[in-house]
């Protein structure tokens, strides 16, 4: 468990080490993590060097907490993320959005890799996620609320921020870049689902679903920061498209979608 004591110690850790406030936080998830090589690098630090700070253990997420400037914006990235598969509590997982928050964030922008249930959905194409539907077994918020980052009971009206959602669309419109819109479902892992699992995903209304993302959103608007959200569809699990997934055609599938999601993130932030 995190508790403020130490959150606040990992994040005196970083502000004595170095002195920059970022505006804005992104969370890279599987095979998107090169989003980073556009950040101008200023400062970068391996997870196992912040104090209390979980350490990623999926093969390709690097683990490291980069500060720099992105379009014109100061930026914290993780690149690679924690989830609750990997053994973690859920207030493990978040611990690095509440750390962003106190180092000063104003927004939050999340990237994922997911199944596409929806039958509009193929590879490589990205979804803005317009919602959630939250299938783990455990929450970030459950516990002794945690006063300084939020009431007891925050809305998820608006989990993924309208305003922001108006202007990535634009955005995509105007670099010719086909996007689409959706629910996303989080789920638990690390076992992909079964297709009876995705026939009852798809029957309760997503249109995509992943291990993360979701433990994230709902600490982010604990603390009432936006969030802009893309899933990244790297395989189709819908019946006609249904097949056994390979590892290596999901992470491909991410990477090749990779230059449309940084070019979004990149014009958004311009704009925010």
């Amino acid at each position: 468990m995190n508790t403020s004591k130490e959150i606040k110690e990992a994040k005196e850790y970083i502000t004595k080490t170095i002195d920059f406030k970022p505006e804005v936080g992104i969370i890279l998830g599987t095979g998107l993590g090169a989003l980073v090589d556009d950040i101008e690098i200023e400062y970068s630090f391996s997870y196992k060097d912040i104090p209390n700070f979980p350490v990623s253990t999926v093969e390709t997420h690097s683990g490291k907490l980069i500060f720099g400037e992105l379009s014109g914006k100061k930026v914290v990235a993780m690149q690679g993320r924690f989830h609750y598969y990997e053994g973690y509590s859920m207030t493990q997982v978040v611990m690095p959005v509440r750390l962003m928050y106190l180092l000063g964030i104003k927004y939050l922008f999340i990237s994922n890799a997911a199944g596409g249930l929806n039958k509009n959905l193929d590879l490589s194409d990205l979804m803005i996620i317009k919602d959630h539907i939250n299938l783990f077994p455990e929450n970030p918020l459950r516990g002794k609320n945690l006063d300084e980052y939020g009431g007891r009971f925050p809305d998820m009206y608006d989990a993924y921020d309208p305003t922001l959602i108006e202007k990535a669309k634009s955005i995509a419109k105007q670099q010719n870049i086909d996007i689409k819109e959706g629910v996303y479902a989080g789920v638990a892992g690390p076992n992909l689902e079964t297709p009876a699992e995705y026939k009852y995903l798809d029957i309760i209304g997503a249109d995509a679903v992943g291990m993360s993302t979701i433990p994230e959103n709902i600490a982010a608007r604990h603390i009432q920061i936006p969030v802009f959200a893309v899933s990244v569809i790297t395989d189709l699990c819908y019946p006609e498209k249904l097949k056994p997934a390979e590892i290596p055609e999901i992470i491909g599938a991410a990477m090749n979608a990779e230059p449309k999601m940084t070019k979004i993130f990149k014009e958004l932030l311009k704009i925010i």
